[in-house]
């Protein structure tokens, strides 16, 4: 398993560069969106640590998930580096004005309180030729929780995808990207190591 090494670097103009997006990695052009989020990351002080996989499929686990500022940086970062990311988020964020710009930005809505066929839905999005890197906050809320959700496990074990563990550390003002998780068939066992993963290098919005 190779090491996380910190890749976000700030030239002697100050501009910020981020670790390089691999050919295989979905990307996108976000034009001056990406010049306004790394100025934005600069002036916040953030940075990426680790470095992005050459995959064209992944899930993208997310956490932990403490404030709404989360999606904020990490659209930053993914604005920066010209990378296209998927996510799922609750249906009620898809209405009104705010719904073209969350589909837009790759979101899928779901209905928490109809779970059912989430993860086989998510299973034909990974069917489909083109590559996504769908993002998931395993723990599905911002408050604490005693553990993660399983489902992006499952949808990974599912897909046959492996898992890109992205961390957020507001200690260190750093996104962290991971090394891939290859999923095992053991899920329980899997989610508690995650877990672990992420205590160990995640720190949460106080």
């Amino acid at each position: 398993m190779s090491a996380v090494v910190e890749t976000t670097k700030v030239s002697s103009k100050g501009q910020i560069t981020l670790p390089p997006l691999p050919a295989l990695a979905p990307h996108r052009a976000y034009g001056p969106l990406g010049s306004l989020a790394r100025g934005w990351l600069r002036l916040n002080g953030w940075r990426v640590i680790g470095e992005f996989p050459n995959v064209p499929r992944c899930i993208a686990a997310v956490a932990p998930h403490s404030s709404n500022l989360d999606f904020v940086y990490g659209a930053a970062v993914v604005f920066s580096s010209g990378l296209r990311v998927s996510f799922i988020a609750k249906h009620t964020l898809f209405s009104g004005a705010l719904g073209p710009f969350m589909r837009w930005m790759g979101g899928m809505p779901v209905d928490r309180a109809r779970p059912n066929g989430l993860i086989e839905a998510m299973v034909e999005v990974f069917a489909r030729p083109e590559a996504v890197w769908l993002a998931i906050t395993p723990e599905g809320t911002r408050t604490r929780v005693k553990g993660f959700k399983s489902g992006f496990y499952r949808i990974a074990l599912s897909a046959g995808v492996p898992i890109l563990p992205v961390a957020f550390n507001y200690r260190e003002r750093a996104l962290i990207l991971l090394p891939l998780v290859i999923p095992h068939p053991d899920v329980e066992r899997g989610v508690a190591e995650m877990e672990a993963l992420f205590r160990a290098h995640g720190a949460r919005r106080h």
